[in-house]
This record gives structure tokens, sequence and C-alpha cells, in this order.
């Protein structure tokens, strides 16, 4: 590697921050150990581990940056041929946005709601005196253009509010883009995407990389979308680097029992159960939401034995989320009805018995904002055995404990508070919580979309164990058909508030298939480098987020 190419050479690294232990004195934890970095001109480099790994503490060490509190206190980062560990504020400054750039997971986050896109997209260009406005601007179109957004003369005219999450985060790249910098840094930029949308950003995204030359570093937590951009990848784990490698090896050759666990994380088949009489009935149901003048649901029709998993699949806008609150009382429908357990339930909430309540259970996308972040775990958990079954004292401690050891976290967690625990292990806490109400069925909704694939993994074995044991019935929510091969028995696909294919899995997954299956099925990324423009060569509708 002759060293003119070397664009980033970071050695040694080593990031470290301050804990701040409830009851307990301050203390310095390393993040990163002495990791070593290169990255050529023109090429992209890939950074793969679970939550905790270090992708994105390493990844913005490359601009010099530490966020929350977070220290780079050894090494040396060479950007250009440069230390920049070091460097001046008004260095930093200077370099930030003209010689290195970043695009963040959450676009929606990133923009000012105020404003609009074309402002934002050339606003670094100008304060950094790269270009006239003129210039920017024609630079900004010309990026929409190249990356696939519609009116590109016009679409910056727009508010971020109205365009789509897909085109938002095409949009923030096109911001990455316009000053022409020598390095980007993408930081999971298509993980909080549909499938189907993520395939169009993932391609753009691919393209202009290719088309401007410039090096980037890809932060993510799933191999089969680095596999589609990356030359190299690096797999990371506690702060360390586990290998090191061409993208090839790696998906193919993996040498190290960490990375080969990463490759084959998406191997889980459930074998699916005969039909059987259902215990949950959805009939006819139409629904709108208070003072609009459209369906979000039209005519759907479903049922769900009892010990089985209905998968209800489709992407953002689909009707997924709107059918569960339909089911729960949340969204009394319009017109049909739903029978559980052989009575028709009210269709309001504030008509449901205690029972109807306590037998249908929900569990949610996003675990934070699920829990108190004031209670305990043992707290939170105790709160339906106090109001469903009056259970108090060291008889619900016990009951508290027996659910932890259930969803496999032992003793020690009952004390502790959300904010002391791993993404996983809140999900687990939300199933533990759910389970204590003693349910018939719960809905899951998108409940491993926000973690990483091995945590996904345990939590998707967690929930057939669980099933296995207690009968419970899973009305599963997702819009990764990986997950649906997983845990479902049957399938219904919904698009634009209409279910478009329903059955038992093997029927559902095997053609012939209607276009928008085929594109959902298509759209599941493989570990395999060329499958993004295989998949794009041979589809046969855009997805709806587009």
């Amino acid at each position: 590697m002759v060293a003119e190419d070397i664009l980033l050479d970071i050695k040694g690294l080593v990031i470290e921050a301050t804990s701040y232990p409830p009851g307990e004195p301050p203390r310095n934890v390393t993040l990163v150990h002495g990791v070593d970095l290169r990255l050529q001109r023109g090429k992209v480099l890939g950074l793969i581990g679970e939550s905790g790994a270090g992708k994105s503490t390493i990844g913005l060490s490359a601009m010099a940056y530490g966020r929350g509190g977070v220290r780079l206190t050894g090494g040396t980062i060479h950007l250009n041929g440069r230390e920049i560990r070091l460097a001046s504020a008004r260095d930093l400054r200077s370099l930030r946005g003209r010689e290195v750039t970043y695009v963040s997971q959450s676009a929606a986050a990133s923009f000012n709601p105020a404003r609009r896109i074309l402002e934002q997209v050339i606003e670094t260009s100008l304060s950094h005196g790269l270009m006239t406005r003129t210039e920017a601007e024609a630079r900004a179109k010309a990026l929409f253009a190249k990356l696939g957004l519609p009116n590109p003369d016009s679409f910056g005219n727009r508010y971020p509010h109205q365009v789509s999450g897909g085109q938002l985060q095409r949009a923030m790249t096109a911001m990455a883009l316009c000053p022409k910098p020598d390095l980007v840094i993408f930081d999971e930029p298509t993980t909080a995407l549909d499938v189907t949308t993520q395939i169009d950003v993932l391609a753009a995204i691919k393209e202009a990389i290719r088309d401007t030359g410039v090096a980037a570093l890809y932060i993510t937590h799933d191999l089969a979308v680095v596999a589609q951009v990356a030359d190299e990848i690096m797999v990371l784990r506690h702060g360390r680097m586990v290998e090191l490698g061409e993208t090839g090896q790696i998906i193919h050759a993996p040498t190290q029992d960490y990375t080969r666990a990463l490759v084959s994380v998406r191997s889980l088949d459930h074998k699916e159960k005969p039909p059987a009489a259902p215990i949950l009935q959805v009939q006819n149901i139409t629904a709108r939401y208070r003072g609009t003048n459209f369906d979000v649901l039209k005519n759907v029709t479903v049922d769900l034995p009892p010990g089985q998993t209905l998968a209800v699949v489709g992407e953002s806008g689909s009707g997924k989320s709107t059918l569960a609150r339909a089911i729960t009382g949340l969204l009394p429908p319009g017109a049909g009805r739903i029978t559980f357990a052989g009575r028709t339930l009210s269709a309001d909430l504030a008509g449901r018995t205690k029972d109807d309540l306590r037998e249908i259970q929900m569990i949610y996308q996003m675990a934070d904002t699920a829990m108190n972040p004031r209670q305990t775990v043992g707290t939170i958990i105790g709160r339906p055995l106090e109001f469903y079954f009056g259970l108090k004292g060291a008889e619900r401690d016990r009951r508290v404990q027996d659910l932890l050891d259930q969803i496999e976290m032992g003793k020690g967690f009952a004390e502790r508070y959300p904010a002391e625990l791993s993404g996983g292990q809140k999900q687990r806490v939300c199933i533990a919580r759910a389970l204590a109400a003693d349910p018939k069925l719960i809905i899951c909704d998108e409940v491993t979309s926000a973690l990483d694939p091995l945590v996904a993994d345990g939590i998707l074995k967690l929930l057939l164990n669980l099933q296995a044991r207690a009968g419970v019935a899973y009305l599963f929510i997702t819009h990764d058909l990986a997950t649906v091969r997983a845990i479902a028995d049957k399938i219904a696909v919904m698009y634009k508030g209409a279910v478009v294919r329903y059955g038992q899995k093997s029927d559902v997954l095997a053609p012939p298939f209607d276009d928008y299956t085929d594109l959902l099925l298509s759209s599941v990324p493989e570990m395999a480098q060329g499958w993004l423009e295989r998949v794009i060569a041979h589809r046969k509708m855009e997805s709806a987020g587009n």
C-alpha cells in the first residue's frame, strides 16, 4: 500500500469515558482498546459489531470527535498525512465538513424541521467558502438526481417532514457529499428503514461513492448490508478488533468464532404448525383515525390459532401497527368484528373486561420508551402481578424472580433500573412484563427491529421457547422476512391498509408471488457480494416508501 494512497491511518487508538453508576463514585471506562485502522483513498471499510462494540466511537474518531463526554486518550489519528487527535479547535472546525463528513442513523433527528432541505444541504459548503451559492445549489441538485430523489430541481424546496424516511436519508447523504470531502462516515444509514426502502438508499449510497471517488467508513451491525458496499470489513467486539479482511474472505471464510456467529445469525428457521381452530378472529375490519377521511385498514380478515404465530408483514404505513391497535381496542374499527377465545370483543378499550385486557398483552418496538426509567425491573414486572392477581410482598417477589428466570436473566436484575440494562435485556424485561399477566395472546410490534442481529436472534429463540412452554399465541408485526421465517406459522402480507397475501407460511412463501410479496422477499439482504445489483435489476415494483 503506497503511502500517498493512505487517507486515514489510526494506530493504537484508545478511547475512554467516565461512568457514573448509581450510588457509586465515578469511574473511568475504556471503550476502545488500542485499535489500528488504515483506509485508502476511494475505498470503503465496513465497521461491524453489536451495540457497544465501539463502531460509532471509532468512526467518529476519524474527525477527532468524541460525543457524550467520550475522550480520545491514546494513539495517533492521521488524516491526509497530518495528526488530528491533538489538533486545535480551530483546525478541527476547518476539517469537519470540509475533509470529512458524517451521515447519522436518524436523518429525521438530524435535520432542522424549520428550514428547507436545500438550505441545510448546502450550508456546510457555504460556511467553509468552498463554492458560491449558485455552485452549491447546482451541486446539491446534481446529487439529488444521482441519489434518485424525485424532481431534483425542486426537491430541496421541501421541508424535512414533507418527504419519506428513505428520501430524507438520501438527502442527508447529499449533504455529506456536497462539500466534496475526502472521507464520509456512514453511521448505520439504513438501519431505521424498511427493507424495501433500505435497498434504494443502499444502492444510491453505493453509486454515489463509486461516482465521486470518496472514501468511506460504513458502520453497521448487519454483515449482509455492509457486504454490498465495503471493500474490506473490520469486525469489532467490546472495543477490540476481532478480525480484519477483504469482504469476500470475511463472509465466506471467517477465521474467528465471533465472526462466524455473525455470518450464521440468519440461519434460524421455525417449522410451522398445522392449521387449527382459531383463538383470534379478525373479520372484515375497516378503520380510520379520528379527523381523517380515508381508511387506514381496509376489510382486513385474519385469524390465529392458540399456541401459534401469525406474522403481519409489510413496510411502514402498510397498516400493521394499526391492526394491532384495532385488536387491542385502542382504535375502534368502523366496520367488522373481532372475536377472541369464543367471545366478541368490544370495539372500544373502555368496553372490555379485565380478563379481556389481561389475556391480550403487547410488547413494543422501543423498550426504552415502554418502561418507566424511575422504576426498578422488579417494580415494572410486578405491576401486572398486583393489578391482575393481587400479588404482594414476598409472593409477588417470588413470581417476579420466576419470570426473570423464564427470560434467562436470573438473579441480580430485579433491583436494577432500565438505564443499567442492555437493549436486549430491556426487551426481555418487556417480555416478562407481558408474561406476568398470563396472557393467551401477545402482540409483538417490531420487537427485534431495533436490536443487533445476534441479540435479536436470542430474543426470537426466547419467544419460541416460551411459546412451547406456555402455549401463548403471538401476533408478530415486522417488516423483516428473515424474522418471519424464523418464527411464523401463518403470514399476512399488508400493503396500503389491505391484506394482499395470507395463509400458512409454506404457502405464502411459495411462488408464484404477487409483485409486492416478491418485492418484500427479494429485499431481505443476503450474505453475498453482488446481491444488491441483482435485486435492483429484477424488481417488478417500487416501494411505497419511495
